[in-house]
């Protein structure tokens, strides 16, 4: 994931290595400095020797020399058999400088990855199977289709809607099936991001968000030949976003209306309706509480600093006002209004389908 996201540093001098990524693991703590902040916070400075694990450092004795006196924001406290990722980079001469980036978190990971998993074949059975099937073919169309297309310099926005109607129809039809249900969900779905598209659009513009917020954009100023619209990129976020929340939402409604009708034949389109769309409101009620927490527990850091009084705000207006929490209640707000929307929709729909019958 290191290698994919973050763009590796190249030294431009003819005959210097690059820098390299690799895993490693602590053998000895060579010496520990451990220094009291101004507020109260200790910080953990390490002498380590290490082994390296792969690569060219296999097996390799590495030594890394922490202690100094740059102050950091944080710092950990390493112990004999903790694996680490570390980073060598090389100066003129091509001598190695070790540094150990962070600890190695992929068996945890995987560990999670395979409780979810099993948790899920449990109780969704044949349907489990086929919901990790269309999550890794929607994942491959990012990463394969959506993704190389902005770094060849595509329009985020109309590269991001393709791929969403190709993500749209396996997660919909691999899920659902090749049966009515599906094809009322594609359309209902369909209607629903067409909306939501076309406020997001409006507000982005409206609103003057650039998309240049977080510290992970920095990182795309620096992709040699590649000028990516930032705009274009805040509205793909928010279409890739509202399309995992609408197809939640719209699978339900939808079996709802069906359920209904099976199990009461004789109810008409106007009673199934409204039967129908009371189940929706209280879905929908908790739904956009997810969205909003969930985009709060994102700006948390920064609403923290807000209402301990110490930040440069002096109201609340002020601190909306600034970008970063403008695109959160945008992108939150937009979301939002495309996810209520597709309730009365997808049940408008369903109800016109199974009342035919």
């Amino acid at each position: 994931m290191l290698l994919i996201f973050i763009p590796q540093i190249t030294l431009a001098q003819e005959g210097v290595k690059d820098e390299a990524v690799f895993k490693a693991e602590v053998t000895e703590i060579l010496a520990e400095k451990r220094t009291e902040l101004p507020d109260g916070s200790q910080q953990v400075q390490q002498n380590l020797r290490l082994k390296g694990l792969e690569g060219e450092y296999q097996d390799r004795e590495i030594e890394f020399n922490g202690i100094g006196d740059l102050e950091v924001l944080s710092s950990q406290a390493y112990k004999a058999g903790d694996k680490v990722v570390m980073a060598v980079s090389y100066g003129p001469d091509n001598t190695p400088i070790f540094y150990v980036v962070d600890y190695v978190r992929i068996n945890a990971l995987w560990w999670l990855a395979a409780i979810f998993m099993a948790i899920l074949f449990a109780v969704g059975r044949f349907k489990g199977v086929r919901s990790i099937i269309s999550l890794v073919l929607s994942f491959a169309v990012i990463i394969k289709y959506i993704i190389p297309q902005i770094l060849h310099g595509a329009s985020p926005l109309m590269v991001t809607l393709v791929g969403s109607l190709f993500i749209l129809f396996i997660i919909i039809y691999i899920t659902e099936g090749f049966t009515p249900r599906a094809h009322l969900a594609v359309v209902s779905i369909f209607i629903s991001l067409f909306l939501t598209i076309i406020i997001s659009q409006f507000f982005v513009t409206l609103a003057k968000l650039t998309g240049a917020t977080s510290e992970d954009v920095l990182f795309l100023f620096d992709l040699e030949g590649v000028k990516i619209n930032l705009q274009g990129l805040l509205l793909a976020g928010i279409i890739i976003g509202a399309l995992g929340v609408l197809d939640d939402v719209v699978i339900s409604q939808i079996a709802t209306v069906e359920q209904l009708k099976g199990a009461n034949a004789g109810l008409g389109g106007r009673t199934l309706f409204k039967k129908a769309y009371e189940v929706g409101v209280s879905h929908i009620a908790s739904m956009t509480n997810t969205l909003f927490l969930a985009y709060a527990g994102v700006s948390l850091p920064l609403l923290i600093l807000f209402v301990s009084g110490q930040s440069v705000f002096t109201s609340f207006s002020q601190a909306v006002n600034t970008e970063l929490l403008s695109t959160e209640l945008v992108r939150t707000l937009a979301g939002s209004i495309g996810l209520i929307l597709s309730v009365p929709i997808a049940t408008i729909v369903a109800t016109f389908w199974f009342s035919r019958k």
